[in-house]
């Protein structure tokens, strides 16, 4: 047998030719039928035993089939289809139409495989993201970029005016092939309809598929493209991502690394690099990278995240009966729920902040990063800004990210281009802004309830007081680590800063974000993104020989007593934890 494999497998494409007489007559003995043998089509090399109880109908060519290499056409109906070699087609009730079958594809106990003429299988559907009425709608393709999707999203002036044709362009270059691909394995499902599979994914279990493409562009052997049992879709794109354990799917993108799994359901949203989501709810959300949800009764909805973590429950609302679910949200990263916290949407959360509570006003506390947001018994929000800054937490989140990359170790293209630093040049700006917001707050008298309101937020005193130690030890420690690169340029004019923008996930300068907007191709915008990632640290360094005034210019040993004074803050953060868990285990032991 090894002697036959090898001459066998050696044979790459062997000519497919009509049937003689006699190996019809064969296929009919083996319960095979057809209205047109002559619109049958095989090769030399195929071992016509392992061809049984088949109707072939149409056009149908087989490639190399020998039950020894693992190669069975049986209990099946094939129509207008082309059959690769080596492939595995068998099942009571299978019906594969109008496919292309790839080499040693395996397909079993499927009631369905279909193919319609002009089927995009996902290419083109416009996923209403946002806002749930369709005025941010994002156009999913094969390779869409988490930068990419989001300027579509949060630019839907350009993107109708400017985006949109390039956008038509491009997708009918992408035209689908409709086929099921080398090394695929699609068994236990029932219908798979206008579903393209690539090469080696694996789809075990699924429910019923319409409309989609499953895409694998890691290298051999080292697939992360699946979909599993129970799964429900329609109107998708997963793309070196997976799908399992019953999830519910409608017009959605799954992206690199990215799971949805364990019931959770989601329409019209978009699941970006290592987005985890279990048990719970999406609505037209803008999963950035690394967003995470586990939990049941979690409603994530019109909103706009990356880095996120939603604690149980979390809920949010962008309806206010009045015209509709036109309201949305912006989390910015790092943001994270605690267990039944509601944010009533339009609202924007600045970074690496907490939420809890009830939260009804749309508070826009994105100058306050680092900050615990809670909501008093009116749904109003009180702000403690900078006290996250304290917690150990918050560097073990910078250190866990790049570990838990599901795309490292598959040699694919990297669509989504992520910066992990949690001190950048846009949080930083964000605290360098609040202090000054603080000394101005801190000049007011306090009202009568002894809080200080600033554009809806209420701060108490000591609050203040605090964040601006906190923010001052931040941004020391954020200084003392660049310093190491190259400390303050010279020459640079310090009047004119770049201003930065978070691209879900790429920190970049509006220079590059306005070039980006102005490439004339997709294939330019995302070299554009690239080079905005590549060029990031000189960037950012000439960011802060620009930005800082004179007063931040301290000597190299005094910018790293801050810095050592902020490691420590942690360092105690981190002890009083263990300390405090080890007396919870102390408590609770037998």
């Amino acid at each position: 047998m090894s002697n036959l494999t090898h001459d066998i497998t050696a044979e790459t494409s062997l000519r497919r030719r009509p049937l003689e007489w006699w190996e019809r007559r064969k296929l009919e003995s083996n319960g095979c039928r057809s209205l047109d043998w002559s619109s049958v089509r095989l090769c030399d090399a195929t071992d016509l035993d392992s061809v049984r109880n088949v109707e072939f109908a149409g056009a149908v060519s087989l490639g190399i089939v020998r039950k020894e290499l693992g190669s069975v056409i049986a209990d099946a109906r094939i129509e207008n289809s082309v059959v690769g070699d080596y492939a595995c087609i068998r099942g009571i009730g299978i019906h594969i139409k109008n496919c292309i079958v790839g080499r040693n594809a395996r397909i079993t106990d499927v009631s369905l495989i279909e193919f319609e003429a002009e089927a995009q299988c996902g290419v083109g559907t416009e996923v209403d993201v946002l806002d749930e009425t369709g005025s941010r709608a994002v156009t999913i393709y094969p390779g869409l970029s988490a930068q990419t999707a989001l300027l579509m999203a949060r630019e839907p002036r350009w993107n109708e005016r400017h985006l949109r044709p390039i956008i038509e362009e491009h997708v009918d270059r992408l035209t689908p092939r409709h086929v099921i691909g080398d090394g695929a394995v699609i068994e236990n499902c029932g219908e798979l309809r206008n579903v393209c599979v690539g090469n080696e994914v694996k789809v075990s279990g699924a429910r019923r598929l319409s409309n989609g493409m499953i895409i694998n562009n890691a290298a051999p052997g080292r697939c992360l493209a699946f979909v599993g049992n129970g799964v429900d879709a329609e109107n998708f794109i997963i793309e070196d991502g997976r799908a399992d354990s019953g999830a519910i799917i409608r017009n959605c993108y799954i992206g690199q690394g990215a799971s949805l799994e364990k019931g959770f359901s989601a329409h019209d949203s978009l699941f970006f690099a290592n987005c985890s989501l279990e048990n719970g709810e999406a609505c037209a959300m803008f999963a950035g990278p690394y967003t995470v949800s586990m939990h049941k009764s979690s409603l994530l909805i019109g909103c706009q995240t990356s880095f996120m973590n939603a604690g149980s429950g979390t809920n949010q609302s962008n309806h206010m009966y009045k015209l509709g679910p036109v309201h949305w949200g912006i989390l910015e990263r790092g943001v994270k729920t605690s267990s039944a916290s509601y944010l009533m949407l339009g609202a924007k959360i600045g970074a690496f902040s907490l939420l809890m509570g009830q939260h009804k006003t749309h508070p826009d506390s994105s100058q306050f990063p680092f900050s615990y947001l809670f909501g008093d018994e009116k749904g109003a929000t009180v702000v403690v800004p900078g006290v996250m800054l304290r917690s150990c937490g918050l560097m073990r989140d910078e250190q866990k990210w790049p570990t838990r990359d599901r795309r490292l170790k598959r040699r694919l293209p990297m669509h989504d281009r992520i910066v992990f630093d949690v001190l950048n040049p846009l949080t930083v700006d964000k605290m360098l802004s609040a202090s000054e917001v603080i000394e101005t707050l801190l000049g007011r008298p306090a009202d009568d309830d002894r809080y200080l309101r600033y554009r809806g937020m209420k701060f108490t005193r000591a609050s203040l007081e605090r964040a601006r130690h906190l923010y001052e030890l931040a941004i020391y420690k954020y200084l003392s680590t660049r310093m190491e690169n190259g400390g303050f340029q010279t020459g640079v004019d310090l009047a004119r800063p770049d201003e930065w923008v978070d691209i879900a996930g790429l920190p970049m300068t509006r220079t590059y974000l306005r070039r980006a907007m102005e490439a004339e191709s997709i294939e330019a915008m995302e070299r554009i993104f690239s080079e905005a990632m590549e060029n990031y640290p000189e960037l950012e360094r000439k960011w802060i020989s620009a930005r800082f005034p004179s007063r931040w210019h301290r000597p190299t040993e005094v910018i790293a007593d801050y810095a050592r004074e902020f490691d420590r803050m942690i360092e105690e953060d981190r002890t009083r934890y263990l300390e405090d868990l080890a007396a919870q285990n102390e408590m609770l032991g037998l």
